[in-house]
C-alpha cells in the first residue's frame, strides 16, 4: 500500500505537472485547423497549403480538420466552445462570418466580438459561368441573354446561402434581373448538371471552375474581384465592367475565440507572414485563385467587419434560412 505521505507527493507533482502544462507558452501541443467545408473546396485547399509550413514555424502539428454543415456554422460554434487554450482555430472565411449569422433570425454567434481575426491569407474571387451552349461571351452578352430568355433564369451555386447565391442576388437587384436561385450540396453536383445540360449559368468560386474553364468544358464570363487572378488573367473584372457593387471575395484567414491572449495571437501572426511571404506558398495559392496580401491583425479585423456590414442586405434580400 502507498503511503499516505507518498501519495500526497504523487498528488502534488501531478498537479505541479498539469499547471506547469497550462502555463507553458502557446502552443504547447497540436493546434487543429477548423474547416468549415468539406475536404476539396477552396477553404480547404487552402488550409491545406499553410498547415505543414505553419506547423514548422510554430513547432507544433497544425492538423486540418474539416467540420461542414449548418451553413458553416458548426465549425464556427465548434471553434467557440474550444476556446479554454485557443489551440482549436477556425480556418475563416466569408460564408460563417459575413453570411452565415444573417440566415437565422437569432445569429448563433457575433462575427466580430466572439471571434480573434489574426491572420488574413487571401481573397479569391468568385466567377460567373456558363455553359459553352450559351450565346453569352461578355457581361452586356450574358445580361442580354438573360432578359432574352422571356422566364426566369434559374442560376446555380454551391448551396443555399452560398457566397455564390448571394453574388446571383446581388446580380439580379442591381441589373433588374428575372432570376431563380438553385441551390446545391457542393460545386460537383451543380457542375455534373451543367456538363448534363440541365443547367446554363452559375456563380462559382474561381478555385472550383478553373479546372473545367481550362478544359474549355466551361466559361468564365467575369470575376467579383479588385484585383486579377494569376490563375485566370484574361477573365475581366467586374470593376473593369462597370459593375462595381457586384465585387464580392471570398477571403481566408485564421481566426481564434476572443480572448486570445496578445502573445499567442502575435506568434501566430509572425509565424503565418513568415509562410505567407514564401513565393513558393504564394505561387501555389495563386494557382488555387487565391490573391494574397499582408495585413495586421486590425487590417484584417476591419476587412471582416466592412464585408459582414456590405453582406447584411442581399444576404437578408436572398431569403435563404438556416
Amino acid at each position: 500500500m502507498i503511503a499516505r505521505r507518498q501519495l500526497l507527493g504523487m498528488t502534488a507533482s501531478l498537479a505541479f505537472a498539469g499547471t506547469a502544462a497550462a502555463q507553458a507558452p502557446w502552443p504547447n501541443r497540436a493546434l487543429k485547423l477548423i474547416v468549415t467545408f468539406p475536404p476539396g473546396g477552396a477553404s480547404d485547399a487552402a488550409a491545406r497549403v499553410v498547415a505543414g509550413p505553419l506547423s514548422d514555424k510554430l513547432g507544433q502539428t497544425v492538423i486540418v480538420d474539416n467540420k461542414p454543415g449548418g451553413g458553416t456554422t458548426i465549425g464556427a460554434n465548434f471553434v467557440l466552445a474550444a476556446k479554454d487554450d485557443y489551440h482549436t482555430l477556425m480556418l475563416s472565411n466569408s460564408a460563417p462570418l459575413s453570411i452565415a449569422p444573417y440566415l437565422f433570425d437569432k445569429p448563433p454567434y457575433d462575427p466580430i466580438k466572439d471571434f480573434a481575426h489574426v491572420v488574413y491569407i487571401g481573397s479569391v474571387a468568385n466567377a460567373f459561368v456558363v455553359r459553352p451552349a450559351v450565346p453569352a461571351k461578355t457581361m452586356p452578352e450574358l445580361i442580354a441573354w438573360i432578359k432574352g430568355q422571356g422566364k426566369p433564369v434559374p442560376f446555380g451555386s454551391g448551396g443555399q446561402g452560398s457566397i455564390g447565391h448571394i453574388i446571383g442576388e446581388m446580380f439580379k437587384a442591381e441589373l433588374g434581373l428575372n432570376m431563380e436561385h438553385i441551390g446545391y450540396r457542393g460545386a460537383a453536383p451543380m457542375f455534373q448538371d451543367m456538363m448534363a445540360d440541365q443547367l446554363d449559368f452559375a456563380v462559382v468560386t474561381l478555385t472550383e471552375v478553373l479546372p473545367l474553364a481550362k478544359d474549355g468544358k466551361l466559361r468564365m464570363i467575369a470575376l467579383t474581384s479588385t484585383q486579377k487572378a494569376p490563375s485566370a488573367p484574361d477573365v475581366p473584372l467586374v470593376t473593369e465592367l462597370g459593375y462595381p457593387k457586384l465585387v464580392a471575395e471570398n477571403f481566408v484567414g485564421i481566426s481564434a475565440p476572443a480572448g486570445m491572449p496578445a502573445d499567442a495571437q502575435a506568434k501566430l501572426h509572425k509565424a503565418a507572414a513568415e509562410v505567407l511571404a514564401d513565393p513558393k506558398i504564394v505561387e501555389r495559392l495563386g494557382d488555387l485563385g487565391f490573391v494574397t496580401k499582408p495585413m495586421s491583425p486590425a487590417e484584417f479585423t476591419a476587412f471582416v467587419a466592412n464585408q459582414v456590414q456590405s453582406f447584411q442586405a442581399p444576404v437578408k434580400a436572398s431569403g435563404a434560412k438556416l
